[in-house]
């Protein structure tokens, strides 16, 4: 991506039309897994309601496959939060191996990817006798 396209596309990241507006009516697809099991584990089990906000956004950020490069600030922005509880809400879901991170250098905007444990479960318990 270039760089006035990367500047373009994080303006329009941040825009409450983009963030708010653009896809309100539509749904994004979602494994019955993230609503049965992940939303009342990270909500209910590990009352991190704002990890859960933050997963659900990356997913929709993420729906084309691609990696989503944002900062902490775009994030809380996005999702109605503080800077400081998207930081706490991204290092859960790391940890938790939902979401995976990678910088080129230590001062380089993160970019974000989904992950979804499960269906690897899945995949491997088929195989497997």
């Amino acid at each position: 991506m270039k760089p006035s396209e990367n500047r373009k596309a994080r303006r329009e990241m941040q825009s409450p039309i983009e963030c708010y507006i653009d896809c309100r009516y539509s749904m994004i697809p979602l494994d019955d897994y993230v609503i049965d099991v992940l939303m009342r584990d990270l909500v209910g089990h590990d009352r991190r309601v704002v990890s859960f906000l933050v997963y659900l956004w990356f997913t929709r950020e993420q729906r084309n496959g691609h990696v989503v490069e944002a900062s902490y600030r775009q994030i809380a922005e996005c999702i109605g939060v503080s800077k400081s509880s998207a930081q706490a809400a991204v290092s859960w879901l790391i940890k938790r191996k939902l979401l995976t991170s990678i910088k080129k250098t230590v001062t380089a905007t993160p970019r974000y990817k989904v992950l979804t444990p499960w269906r690897d479960y899945e995949g491997r318990s088929r195989s497997q006798p």
